[in-house]
Order: structure tokens, then sequence, then C-alpha cells
């Protein structure tokens, strides 16, 4: 094997006959290199807007959640909470209970999520350093307060210094109602904003937190819950701990990581990402046409070798073994110059953010954020190897053509 890619490489670097082909080749090794580099920077990109959201909502979900596998809420009483503990893992953990409601501020309302949460809730997810305006209290001094999502508090024109005009919160009474104004439908409670949020839109538009106990009253709850949440110690192995948390809730409760939770949102993500890289990989394709044009002019440049190697008594396999050898190595030049480069220039973005966000508004980033990562690397070398390869065996039928129009020359003694 070593002899072929011997010939090969004598090949790639030797002068020939026709300038051209060298320039084919050396057009052949920028076009695999250009698309190589498009292939990193793009798929680095990516992830850096994958790391950037889910780091953004990784302050409203938690490390793990658990819920009912069937149902709404499940008794605290009925819960194996000791247990729980014992995992060796978890740190905190925080009671959820979750429910529709509609908000009211003077003439404006809007429909909510209302979320009350404990005093824990803090801890496990962070969302108090996601605060805009305003302080994370829900309670003080007896009194109940309330955190507005950013798009919610827009919506109603809320802020948190108006004491004067409180904040209405309604949840529809659980059962039957027999009365028949509508207002008798829904449970109320008044209040005032501590604090406002700002995650993402879809959130920031949605939730409102409110404390444990108020939610429970409002829906005549004793110590129901919608979810348990819970943090992890850094460090440990998040898969084994939600198997450990599996086998200690058992089987009517799901237990859920936090890209389960994102479920939809990692699966669009990604599906954007491998249609973006099967949208480059066709100028990679595109690029291979170079190759099979560079290796057609070799093998016809070559085919007085062709006929010498052939009296010589090399195989037709290793013939097409140099040929094949002389592509793969245009592809892989190709492919290490790019993924050098494309990586190189993402490392400057990561270390001096070049290119900034060209967009109107206000951004929590002011330039493109980037992370290369090893696999992704791996993945465009393996992906040109296998262009190139295929590129290379294309113009292989040629070679017998060529070579048996020419004859191969004698030595006379």
């Amino acid at each position: 094997m070593r002899f072929p890619i011997y010939i090969a490489w004598r090949y790639l670097f030797a002068k020939k006959t026709h300038n051209a082909i060298n320039i084919i080749t050396l057009v052949s090794v920028v076009g695999v290199g250009v698309g190589a580099m498009a292939l990193v920077i793009v798929l680095s990109v990516f992830n850096g807007f994958e790391k950037l959201i889910l780091s953004l909502f990784n302050a409203f979900h938690p490390d793990m959640e658990i819920t009912m596998a069937e149902g709404k809420t499940f008794s605290m009483e009925h819960f194996p909470l000791e247990e729980l503990q014992q995992v060796p893992g978890i740190v905190h953990y925080s009671q959820v209970l979750e429910e529709s409601g509609l908000i009211m501020y003077r003439e404006r309302q809007h429909l909510i999520s209302l979320r009350g949460v404990d005093e824990v809730y803090r801890q496990v997810t962070g969302l108090d350093t996601m605060l805009v305006e305003g302080e994370y209290i829900l309670e003080q001094n007896g009194r109940d307060f309330m955190i507005l999502g950013q798009g919610v508090s827009l919506v109603i024109n809320a802020g948190i210094h108006d004491f004067l005009h409180p904040i209405d919160i309604y949840v529809p009474r659980r059962g039957r109602t027999t009365g028949l104004h509508p207002s008798q439908a829904f449970r109320s409670s008044s209040g005032y904003a501590s604090g406002i949020f700002a995650v993402q839109a879809e959130y920031d538009m949605d939730y409102v937190l409110v404390p444990l106990r108020l939610m429970r009253r409002l829906l005549d709850y004793h110590d129901e819950v919608s979810s348990l949440v819970v943090s992890i110690e850094p460090g440990h192995n998040h898969h084994r701990i939600q198997r450990d948390i599996q086998e200690v809730v058992g089987p009517g409760y799901m237990v859920r990581n936090r890209l389960q939770q994102q479920d939809f949102l990692y699966r669009v993500m990604r599906s954007e990402k491998w249609a973006i890289f099967l949208i480059l990989s066709f100028i990679l394709i595109i690029a291979a046409f170079n190759i099979i044009g560079s290796l057609s002019m070799l093998i016809i440049e070559k085919r007085r070798d062709i006929s010498v190697l052939r009296s010589l008594g090399a195989s037709r396999k290793l013939i097409h073994r140099i040929f094949l050898s002389e592509g793969v190595m245009i592809s892989l030049a190709g492919a290490l110059g790019g993924i050098a480069v494309g990586g190189f220039v993402a490392w400057l973005q990561m270390r001096f953010g070049i290119i900034p966000l060209q967009a109107e508004g206000v951004f929590i980033i002011d330039t493109y954020p980037v992370q290369v990562e090893i696999p992704d690397l791996i993945l465009v070398g393996f992906t040109v190897f296998c262009i190139g390869l295929v590129a290379s065996a294309i113009p292989l039928r040629k070679i017998w053509e060529t070579a048996d129009k020419t004859p191969a020359r004698s030595t006379r003694s």
C-alpha cells in the first residue's frame, strides 16, 4: 500500500507537462478547503447560539423535573421524599404548582401561566439572576408579592412601584360552579409586583411567579404540587442520577432532565444545524468536480507511465490505488487546510468578537457566539474524505481507455 501512496505523492508535487493540471489541482484543494472552512465556521456558530439559548433557559428549567406520568398534580403526602433526599448528587428540591389564569391591571388583562413556587425555587433554577427590574421577593412581612415576566409586564403596562393600583390574578375554581355570574367561576387575589424577569419571549409573555401557599389557597389544595424540581451538584453524572431518581419514584412518575424539558426547542435547533450542514455539503460536492477534472487530465498525461507500469507487471488494482490515492490526497489537503483556517477564524471570534451582530434592537450579546466542538471537526473531515473518495473513483474507468491507446516505450540494447 505504501508504493501507490509514494507514486501518488510524487504525482501531486511533480511538475506537469501542462501547467493547467497544476492550476486545476490547486483550485481543487482551495475549493475543498473553502467548503470545509465554511462548514466548520457555520457549525461553530450554531453551537454558540445553541449553548447561549440553552444557558438562558437553564435559569428557568431545573436540572431535573419530576411530574406525574398521568394526571396533573400529586400529593406530597404519598411522595417518597425521604428516599429522594438520599440519592447522591441532589442538592436542592423545590415544590411547584402551576395553573392557567388571568392577570388584570387597571383596564388591561392577559392570559398567563401562574406558577406557585416555594423559597427554595430560586436556588434550584437561578431565576433570580435573570431579573431586569426589582428584587426576587415572594413573601415579606406576611404580604404576598408576584414576579412578572417582562412580556406580561409590557402587555398589562404594570411596574413594580405602583402601590396605588394592585394587580389582580384570577384562576378557575376547581369542580363545577353553580353561580350564574361569570365571576363566581373564578377565585382571585390581589397583590403587587416585586420584580420582573426576562428569559426568553416565549416565557416572558406567559409566566407569573407567586408564592406556593397563595397558589394552593386559590386552587383549594392542601399539599398538592404539579412538579418537584431538583438541582444536581456540579460534577455528578446527570444520566445516572436521573436513573436513580426514576427507580426511587417508580413508574407512576416521569423524570425529565433539562434537555427533555426543552425537547421541541432542542430538536428544532438540531434540525436547523443539520439542514445547514447538508446544504453546505453541496459546496463540497461542487468542488469535487474539480478533483474529477484534475484526475482526468492527470490520467491523460500519465498514460505512458500507466503503460510502463502494466508492462512491468503492475495490476489494475495497483494502478487504481495510485490515482485514487492522488484524489484522496487532494481532498485531505483541502480538508485539513479548511478545518485549520475555519478553527482559527472561530477562535478569533471567540477571543476577540470580530464580527458583531448586524441587527436592530438590544441583545444580550454584541457579537456572534461561537463554540468549536471536536465531533464537528471529525464529521467535516469524514464528509470531505467520503466526497473526495467518490469523486476520485469516477475518472478511474478512463485509465484503461487511455492506456490501451498508448503503447509503452521499449528500450533496445
